[in-house]
Parts: C-alpha cells; sequence; structure tokens
C-alpha cells in the first residue's frame, strides 16, 4: 500500500489537468468545424497522460539524483527525495511509461491516419519519441534542459503548440481556423504555471545551480515575465474568438482568466515564496477551465 501511495505521489495528480488542456483546446475547435472523434479524443488524452506522467517520474528522479530536491525544498516532498522510492524504481517506471505511452501514441496515429497517410503517422510518431526524450531530458543528465532556463520554451511548445495544434490536426488533418491562436493561449497558460512553481523555488535553484528563467531574470523582473505571459495569452484569445465573429456564447472561456488576473496581483504583492505554491494549483486549474469552458461552447 506505500508504494503504491508512493507511485501515486510520484505521479503527481495535481499536474494532470494541466496536461489535458490543449487536447481539450484542440477537441473543441475541431467540433466547431464538423471533424471530431470520440476515439481519437481518449487516446490523445490517454496519451497526454503518459507523456505527463512519465515527465514528473523523470522530474523526481533528475532533481533527486542532482540533490536539487533537499531540505531547503519549498514544494511537495518528492517520492525520491523522501525515500518512498529509490532510484532504480524510478528508472524502471519511466522506462515502463514511456513503453506504454508509445504504444498509446501508436493506436492514436493509427486511429487518426490509418494506412492513408504515412508520412503524417511517421511525423507524429517520431514526434511521440520527441516528446519521451523531452519529458526525460527535463531534468536528467547532464545536458537537463531545465537547468538551462528552456523550460519554458518546451513547456510553450509542447503544451500549447503540439497539444492544440497537434489534436486539431489529427482530426483533421489541416492547419486552419486560426488554430495557432488558442495553441499560444494554452502555451503561455501552460508557461504561467512552470513560472510559479520556478519563482517559488527560485532562491533554492539558484543554490544548486539550476538556472530556470525565475533565477536568471531575478525579482522584479520575473513578476514582468509573469504577468506579461498571462496577458498575451488572454489577448490571444480574444483575437481568436474576435477573428473567427464568434458568437457572444463563445467568449465564455474567458470567465477563465478572471482568477488568472487576481493571480497576478498576487504575484506582485508577494515577498514569500512559500505563499506562491497554492497559487500553482489555481493557475492549472485555471487554465483547465478554459479548455472545458471552451469545449462546452464549441457543442452549443
Amino acid at each position: 500500500m506505500l508504494k503504491i501511495k508512493a507511485w501515486i505521489s510520484a505521479a503527481r495528480l495535481r499536474t494532470l489537468p494541466l496536461s489535458v488542456s490543449g487536447i481539450l483546446t484542440g477537441s473543441a475547435v475541431a467540433i466547431e468545424v464538423g471533424a471530431f472523434s470520440q476515439l481519437i479524443l481518449y487516446l490523445a488524452l490517454a496519451t497526454t497522460l503518459g507523456f505527463q506522467i512519465l515527465s514528473n517520474f523523470a522530474n523526481d528522479y533528475g532533481d533527486g539524483v542532482k540533490g536539487t530536491d533537499n531540505s531547503d525544498r519549498i514544494g511537495p516532498k518528492r517520492a525520491l527525495q523522501s525515500g518512498l522510492l529509490s532510484a532504480t524504481e524510478l528508472k524502471r517506471g519511466m522506462i515502463l511509461t514511456a513503453v506504454i505511452t508509445l504504444i498509446l501514441a501508436s493506436m492514436l496515429v493509427f486511429a487518426a491516419f490509418g494506412n492513408d497517410h504515412i508520412f503524417y503517422s511517421l511525423l507524429f510518431f517520431n514526434l511521440g519519441i520527441v516528446a519521451v526524450i523531452a519529458a526525460v531530458k527535463y531534468t536528467v543528465g547532464d545536458s537537463a534542459y531545465g537547468y538551462r532556463a528552456l523550460g519554458d520554451l518546451f513547456v510553450f511548445l509542447f503544451f500549447g503548440l503540439l497539444g492544440v495544434v497537434g489534436s486539431y490536426f489529427l482530426y483533421t488533418q489541416a492547419l486552419d481556423h486560426y488554430i495557432v491562436l488558442p495553441a499560444i493561449t494554452i502555451g503561455l497558460l501552460s508557461t504561467a504555471v512552470l513560472n510559479l512553481n520556478n519563482m517559488r523555488d527560485r532562491l533554492t535553484d539558484a543554490k544548486v545551480s539550476k538556472n530556470t528563467l525565475a533565477v536568471a531574470f531575478g525579482e522584479p523582473n520575473v513578476k514582468h515575465y509573469h504577468a506579461s505571459v498571462i496577458l498575451i495569452a488572454f489577448c490571444s484569445a480574444v483575437l481568436y474568438f474576435y477573428l473567427n465573429e464568434s458568437a457572444t456564447i463563445a467568449y465564455l472561456p474567458l470567465l477563465a482568466f478572471v482568477p488568472l488576473f487576481i493571480n497576478i496581483l498576487k504575484v506582485y504583492r508577494n515577498s514569500d515564496p512559500k505563499k506562491l505554491d497554492p497559487e500553482l494549483k489555481k493557475v492549472a486549474l485555471s487554465t483547465f477551465l478554459f479548455s472545458v469552458l471552451f469545449l462546452i461552447t464549441s457543442l452549443v
């Protein structure tokens, strides 16, 4: 029972709603153009959850063996850090999760393209392999990009562009309907979550040479960066609805930005890194809310 709880802890369930936001958003746009498939939705969600859990296992392992997760850590205790799982167990978990996720990705690609689009099938399968590598290399290895201030860029690309644009393409085999705009919104909001995490850990990360953008920017510049990311995400969403000549009800997902604007104010007023931890959940759930409302309005 303790091992099961340890694996659940390492999977970091609170991160999973954010990871599927891109899939829900891409699916919402696909519904609007009449190209939706339940099978693709279910397989895309399962594949995305696999990638996120793999990333969480890898982060637990990578930060644990590097000593980044130590007694100074402000956030929740990690499985390796607390001794609930060994490094060997986490590596085995990573391998198993990667294999299962690639199988799901293969099923997703076949469901979307069948035998008719070999090039697209190969492209998306290779993107799946790249996603596995990116999930692992965020904190694992000497060249971990999360330690080189590149985490924000990769989150934007994988959660936003690949998540939204990629899922939309699986349904439609097309790149249209201003799909890049909601992709920018989800990508930037996901980046805001990571930035909050890095702001919380800025001082402890600096001690162990984990060079995130929060460390590189310092205060108050990282707060300006955080506000800019959320405001640009909002503008991108508004522009999408405007260009598509959406009905008033279609603007409903913008309500999800109310807690995000409040978050900006709290970040500017905050001087205690510990108080940023609850804000992580609020921004992640607000992003998820945006995608759910987007999905609901697309069905109206």
